[in-house]
């Protein structure tokens, strides 16, 4: 399975999908970047002349890359081009410790822990643009073709 054809599977679009590209992936883990875009929608309120991406946007971008991408690479032989994956997050438990702002591109970089019984438990970072770590935590969700 190649990046594009998870990306394709992603049960996402404009304006939420926050996945540019993946660069690794296994079974055991994957990588990949988003850009926030200077424009996006939730920057017009979030905050008042000092525009930062919300923590739910920044665990969303890590639950696409670091949970579904990750679910849809390890159930490859059961999915096709007309097959919608069934995806729901069962629970998150991410710590913050630097904003993102808009126009900044992050890293996520996803290990499974565990994949049983089609729920997908990953431990998950961000990183921003110059290495530095955002977030990180645990995600989990139940994954099916």
């Amino acid at each position: 399975m190649t990046e594009q054809q998870i990306i394709a599977l992603l049960p996402y679009q404009e304006p939420f999908l926050f996945v540019d590209e993946l660069t690794a992936f296994s079974s055991e883990g994957i990588t990949g970047h988003y850009t926030f875009q200077s424009d996006a929608y939730f920057y017009k309120g979030h905050f008042k002349n000092n525009p930062i991406t919300p923590g739910v946007i920044l665990i969303e971008c890590m639950a696409q890359i670091g949970l579904v991408c990750l679910g849809i690479y390890m159930l490859k032989d059961e999915l096709s081009e007309q097959t919608n994956p069934q995806i729901a997050l069962t629970s998150s438990q991410v710590d913050f410790f630097l904003p993102v702002y808009p126009g900044e591109k992050v890293l996520v970089v996803s290990e499974k822990e565990v994949f049983r019984f089609n729920k997908l438990k990953c431990k998950v970072k961000l990183f921003n643009e110059r290495g530095d770590l955002v977030c990180r935590g645990k995600i989990s969700g139940m994954v099916k073709a």
